[in-house]
């Protein structure tokens, strides 16, 4: 049976503002190898899991592992600069309040990610997760998000999902699931922005637009 609604949002960048550390985090274990790709060039290379990353960037396994390393060491000393965006813990508790499914699809890893949820408060609202290291394929394929709606049992007509990669957009395209893109005022490319459902600039437009659209009387 059908729950009548469902939200799923991804993690970084939509409730949580984490993206300038997992930037600097990825330029970090990328200085020895790749010290001149811009914050630009890191960014469009994120959805997946680092492993996918590094492997597809770094043709030296044992180069490859190092960045790894030095990701997981950066993240672990400065992961307590990561703070939720402002309203994002309120909306989960009105959507749940509603009887709005909520669930999480990232390219994250599980344990950070439930460290997170744990840490600032979300464990309680989201009903289920979907990491980048429970599936085989990663974004821009919709198969996680295809996951998230069945452990919630939303169809993909009820469903609305909520990013800030262009991957997002892509993968809630390829599904039919209507797909609300956070821009933090870059420019994405036009056949991007054609595919999504609605663009802001900021997670605060996003959560403004959800509670027009969802919890509206």
């Amino acid at each position: 049976m059908s729950t009548s609604r469902g939200v799923i949002f991804d993690l970084d960048g939509t409730l949580i503002d984490s993206m300038p550390l997992v930037l600097r985090s990825y330029a970090h274990a990328l200085a020895p190898s790749h010290p001149s790709l811009t914050p630009e060039e890191i960014l469009a290379g994120l959805g997946g899991p680092p492993e996918r990353y590094f492997n597809d960037l770094i043709p030296d396994p044992a180069v490859a592992a190092e960045a790894l390393r030095r990701l997981q060491d950066y993240l672990a000393e400065h992961r307590d600069a990561i703070r939720p965006f402002v309203g994002a813990l309120p909306l989960l508790t009105e959507l749940r309040a509603a009887a709005i499914a909520v669930g999480l699809w990232t390219g994250r890893e599980r344990e950070s990610t439930a460290w997170l949820l744990k840490e600032h408060g979300f464990a309680d609202w989201v009903q289920t997760c979907v990491c980048g290291d429970d599936l085989a394929s990663h974004k821009p394929d919709p198969a996680g998000l295809q996951a998230a709606l069945d452990h919630l049992g939303v169809n993909i007509a009820d469903a609305v999902f909520v990013g800030d990669a262009d991957v997002d957009v892509l993968a809630g395209a390829a599904l039919g699931v209507r797909t609300l893109l956070i821009t933090h005022e870059r420019v994405p490319p036009e056949k991007v922005r054609m595919k999504a459902w609605k663009v802001v600039s900021a997670p605060a437009e996003a959560y403004a637009v959800l509670r027009n659209e969802l919890l509206a009387v």
